[in-house]
């Protein structure tokens, strides 16, 4: 199998070769300072660019506005240097080799771009690294600088890049065969907390950085350790020519813990993610907190995509164009069902048990049912305009959008669910993602470039027709192109599971979302059919008093003193005009669903247990 290799000997340097230098040059104003050396550069006029937008985070983001100074000059003379589109330059022909040295501001804490200041360093390399036009294939070789003065002197470097002449974690030379595997190795500079262990041989490493005290490396490292192996045996199972063979041949999970935050992104052998402190786990305290097993639960994620989006590809993405948009309606596939398996994958390493599965399941069924948006929207859709609506969500987001995150993960339960029942424990959709890894992944990637052979929609629907025998076209058309509720309750109740409405009836509702801050009642989102939006109520307004009685910080304890039916009297400021509003209260119409897991115990048990185990019960 060919593999995404870190070993030096992996990669030929040679005077065709392009290099970098990168160092965190003023952490105070947030610069890095880099120079690109481009020893071949063409005979008319050498162009570079900067990507518009980072793979696995859907929106362009123009990083290119943040390089605030550049210049080029080649044997020590300047070299004219025009832009010609908001993240494109053209030096002019120069004898002999061209180099460019430019800053780039970094201040943006998130796991996409960059971040640099006096505690640590951060970047991605589609903010920092200028593509050279023609000349992607060649080997990439950076020089990564320690900052300058004594305060920096324990710093350290996280990162999966291969090392050309530095040790591990230290500064000094990397290299990367070409562009694309440059850009998917993202850099963590400072004096972070690592663990590290190996799951099925490989290598895993995990930097925390942020102030965490008594964090508990131990039960992390154990813990992260039973997830990897446990989705390295998914998709190699044991039997099988590539047993508990992973993909890459060391991974790095990168870590930035903060007051408060989430999130994560993929890459070919690391992830980048930002967590709340809290989350973590703590020495001591052997209990899983709400907090931990959603940390876990990310990291799940993000290391599924080691196999499914980042080697399993849809077709718009082999290769990706990073200048500009690359539209599939198969995202419900890539983040949905990588969110489907990051919890069942909690469930099969025994990180958690099947009542904590149940109720992350049923939190995910009453998000999606809360907002019309998944009447309006499908899947599909919502996919093709991630661009423009999922990742440019505003208050109108819920009556107009469905999540591919959270609706994909539902799809791939009913799937799974469908499958299981009609192909009578045969078949899964545990078939169906290993056959899409040997079909578009393991078999048709090529070391470094992982370019593959990305897999089409009409592809998709195909194997999964062939995998389970099953004609599945029905299922794609009302539940993936079209905006159908998954009959959920229908597909559970084979496993003697029980979808129960467990509503209170009779709750007044404004049918809005409530924003509390500084003291403020605002109103986040009005749902569309909801008093709030009959009565005129908008996203924006800061209630003030309903019945002359002053809004309280908790909105609830006041409208649990009226009916369903009454009609209240509701001053609010929009922008700076009071206003007021007669509301007639309707009952809550959120859902609530649970899922009863005991009200037929006999039912189901062999098909439950193979679903939730990963075995096929025949």
């Amino acid at each position: 199998m060919k593999k995404n290799s870190s070993k030096k000997s992996a990669v030929k340097t040679g005077s065709s070769a392009l290099s970098y230098s990168i160092v965190a040059a003023d952490p105070a104003a947030h610069l890095f300072a880099v120079t690109l050396t481009i020893a071949d550069p063409s005979s008319v006029g050498q162009i570079v660019a900067l990507p518009a937008w980072i793979p696995g985070s859907y929106m362009i983001r123009e990083f290119a506005r943040n390089i605030v100074q550049i210049r080029a000059e080649s044997n020590g003379r300047k070299i004219a240097l025009r832009k010609i589109d908001k993240h494109s330059w053209q030096a002019a022909p120069c004898d002999g080799p061209l180099t460019l040295h430019y800053q780039v501001y970094a201040w943006d804490l998130s796991v996409r771009t960059a971040h640099l200041d006096q505690t640590h360093a951060f970047f991605n390399g589609t903010s920092v690294f200028l593509r050279v036009v023609g000349q992607e294939d060649v080997a990439h070789v950076v020089d990564i600088q320690r900052p300058h003065g004594d305060a920096y002197e324990a710093w350290r470097i996280a990162t999966a890049l291969p090392t050309l002449k530095a040790k591990r974690g230290a500064f000094g030379s990397y290299i990367a065969a070409n562009y694309d595997e440059l850009i998917d190795h993202p850099v963590e500079m400072g004096t972070f907390q690592l663990l590290s262990f190996k799951a099925h041989g490989v290598p895993h490493e995990m930097a925390i950085t942020g102030n965490v005290p008594n964090l508990d490396l131990a039960r992390l490292s154990a813990d992260l350790k039973k997830i990897c192996e446990t989705q390295i045996a998914f998709f190699e199972p044991a039997g099988s020519k590539f047993a508990k063979r992973a993909p890459m041949d060391r991974y790095v999970f990168m870590t930035l813990a903060v007051g408060d935050g989430y999130g994560g992104l993929e890459h070919r052998a690391s992830t980048a993610l930002i967590c709340a402190r809290a989350d973590l786990p703590v020495k001591g305290q052997p209990d899983m907190s709400d907090g931990y097993r959603t940390f876990l639960g990310l990291c799940s994620h993000e290391y599924f995509h080691t196999w499914n989006v980042k080697r399993i590809k849809p077709a718009a993405f082999a290769p990706y164009d990073l200048q500009v948009e690359n539209y599939t309606p198969l995202l419900w596939l890539f983040e949905g069902f990588t969110s489907y398996y990051d919890d069942l994958m909690l469930l099969r390493s025994g990180l958690i048990d099947q009542a904590a599965y149940f109720k992350l399941i049923e939190k995910t069924v009453n998000g999606v049912l809360l907002g019309s948006g998944r009447h309006k929207q499908s899947v599909a859709e919502s996919s093709f305009d991630a661009w423009v609506k999922y990742y440019r969500q505003d208050e109108n987001a819920p009556n107009a959008i469905v999540s591919y995150y959270t609706k994909g993960s539902l799809v791939a339960l009913a799937l799974d669910l469908t499958i299981r029942s009609e192909a009578k424990g045969r078949k899964s959709l545990d078939d169906v993602m290993r056959a899409l890894w040997q079909k578009y992944g393991r078999d048709f990637y090529a070391d470094h470039a992982l370019s593959g052979r990305g897999v089409s929609e009409a592809a998709v629907e195909a194997l999964f027709d062939e995998v389970t025998g099953l004609t599945l076209k029905r299922f794609f058309d009302r539940y993936v192109r079209a905006t159908d509720d998954l009959p959920l309750a229908k597909l559970l109740a084979p496993t003697g599971i029980v979808v129960a409405d467990t509503r209170k009836p009779g709750k007044p509702s404004l049918g809005a979302r409530i924003a509390y801050s500084g003291g403020d009642c605002k109103l986040a989102n009005v749902y569309h059919g909801g008093a709030g939006h009959r009565a005129g109520l908008s996203a924006g307004d800061v209630l003030v008093a309903i019945d002359g009685i002053r809004v309280p910080a908790k909105l609830d304890t006041l409208l649990a003193r009226y009916r369903v039916g009454d009609t209240i009297m509701v001053h609010a400021f929009r922008r700076d005009e009071l206003l007021v509003f007669s509301v007639r209260l309707l009952a809550d119409s959120a859902p609530q669903v649970s899922l009863d897991t005991e009200a037929k115990p006999a039912l189901g048990t062999a098909m439950r247990n193979a679903w939730l185990t990963g075995r096929n019960s025949r």
